[in-house]
This record gives structure tokens, C-alpha cells and sequence, in this order.
């Protein structure tokens, strides 16, 4: 099996037709997401890249006790890695309201003021529970690091002739603000260990890890290379792509690069 995961390209009516390096879109229509296909050793992980050029639906996702039978919950986190000035992430409400008051709001569109929206640049991430209300806003690239789940439910689709699931995201939406110490603003350079479970672990790592990092990562880990040339197994591994391994001793680590690297936890 090859370490370098296989890529699924997912045209979305908000995406891109000019993708950033190292990505090309041959095809000219709005691609929207990148998704790295987990191998069966890691199913329950799945890494994308989202290019947005238009607002996501508002939306929200179950988790685990209140996702349909059969089928696993959805948290998430978001590492932006290119903003253009003014871009903005929705996370979370201004206020808490009544499942009445956001019923309504998403009827008639005015849910767009009750959410937080977040000015965003290169570096920033978010972890997002399950039941955080959201939506991505246009000028964005960043990566998604997520429970391998695709249930969303929409509340409100700026008119859109799309799909809502309005009764089923009242069931599970958190009609509150977002904890603001599930964010953090990275430097450019410097480690950071940016979740601790549940579902999983996500680290930055710039450069080889440490003694203490090396043990921690021992298992199976999906590495996702921001810059610098990676090589795990015999294969080479840049920015741009996803690598899978079932132990950190199959890894050259470069000196200068820097890498995200996803473990589940369960």
C-alpha cells in the first residue's frame, strides 16, 4: 500500500477555479474541497483542503451520541494556511438564544447577525465540537482535520437550491457563543500540540520531533507536510499532499520543514 494517500477532488457551487500551488484544476470548474482518502488503518480520520471564493452554508454536525444509527459523529478543527484581508470564519453565536429564536432567524436569513464572525489570518486554528454552529467565508484556504464523517446539517444557504435539514440541526446545534480557548493564533515557526482528544490528536511540528514528541506519535499517524520534502517508506512526500504511516520510525524528517500530524485516539 502506498503511503501518499489518493486525493478526491469535490466541486462545490462555492469553490475555486484558479486553485493555489501546489494544486492545478485542469477541468476550470469551481473546486471546493481536496480530500485525502484514509487507508482502512486510519478510517475514522480524514484530512481535506477547503478553497472557498463564496460563504459556506451555516450549518452544524452531530457527534457521536446523537448521530444517526450506524454512523459516527463529526468534530473538527481548521488550520488556515492563506487568508486574503477581511476573511472571516462564523464560529459559534453572539449570544445564547432560544431554539425558537434561531429557528426563526434561519428562516428568514437573519442568522448571519446572530453569528460570531472571526477576521481570520495564515496560522490561525479552530477546533470545533460537535453542535458548533459555522460557516467559512469567501478568500480562504485551509486544511480540515475531522471525525470521518460527512452528516451536515444546514440551517441556512444564502438561497441556494440546496438541501436544509433545519429540524434535524435544532436537535444537536449549540445556540451559544464558541469557547474562544478552543482557538489559537500559531506563529510561524514553533511547535504546538493543537488537540488532545477526544476522537483525536493533532500536533504542529517543525522540523524532526523530539524525544517526547517521537513517543507520543509512535502509533499510526496520517502526516500532512506544510513545506519541506518528507519522506516516509520510499516514498517522498511534500506540501500539498498526505502520508500515512504505521510508526513514526518510517519518517525522514526534514530539518526545515514543518508538517501537521493527525492520531486518532480511538
Amino acid at each position: 500500500m502506498s503511503a501518499r494517500l489518493k486525493t478526491r477532488t469535490v466541486e462545490k457551487v462555492w469553490g475555486r477555479r484558479e486553485l493555489p500551488d501546489p494544486f492545478s484544476n485542469p477541468s476550470g470548474n469551481p473546486i471546493g474541497e481536496i480530500w485525502f482518502e484514509p487507508p482502512p488503518e486510519l478510517e475514522q480520520l480524514l484530512v481535506k483542503y477547503l478553497f472557498t471564493s463564496e460563504k459556506l452554508s451555516v450549518q452544524c454536525h452531530p457527534g457521536d451520541g446523537n448521530a444517526p444509527p450506524g454512523e459516527r459523529g463529526k468534530e473538527e478543527c481548521w488550520y488556515v494556511l492563506d487568508a486574503q484581508p477581511g476573511a472571516k470564519l462564523a464560529i459559534g453565536l453572539q449570544q445564547e438564544v432560544s431554539e425558537g429564536q434561531l429557528r426563526a432567524a434561519a428562516l428568514d436569513g437573519s442568522i448571519e447577525s446572530l453569528l460570531a464572525w472571526h477576521e481570520v489570518a495564515a496560522g490561525d486554528f479552530f477546533y470545533l465540537p460537535a453542535g458548533t454552529i459555522h460557516a467559512i467565508g469567501p478568500g480562504l484556504s485551509l486544511i480540515e482535520v475531522q471525525q470521518n464523517s460527512d452528516i451536515t446539517y444546514r440551517l441556512y444557504d444564502y438561497g441556494r437550491p440546496r438541501e436544509l435539514h433545519l429540524d434535524a440541526a435544532l436537535e444537536v446545534a449549540i445556540r451559544a457563543p464558541y469557547d474562544a480557548g478552543r482557538s489559537r493564533k500559531l506563529p510561524e515557526t514553533g511547535d504546538a500540540v493543537l488537540v488532545e482528544g477526544p476522537h483525536f490528536r493533532l500536533e504542529r511540528i517543525c522540523g524532526a520531533p523530539g524525544t517526547e514528541q517521537y513517543e507520543r506519535l509512535a502509533g499510526r499517524a496520517l502526516i500532512i507536510p506544510l513545506s519541506g520534502e518528507y519522506a516516509v517508506g520510499e516514498e517522498t512526500v511534500l506540501a500539498g499532499a498526505c502520508a500515512w504511516t504505521p510508526g513514526m520510525g518510517r519518517v525522514a524528517w526534514p530539518d526545515d520543514g514543518v508538517a501537521l500530524v493527525a492520531a486518532p485516539l480511538k
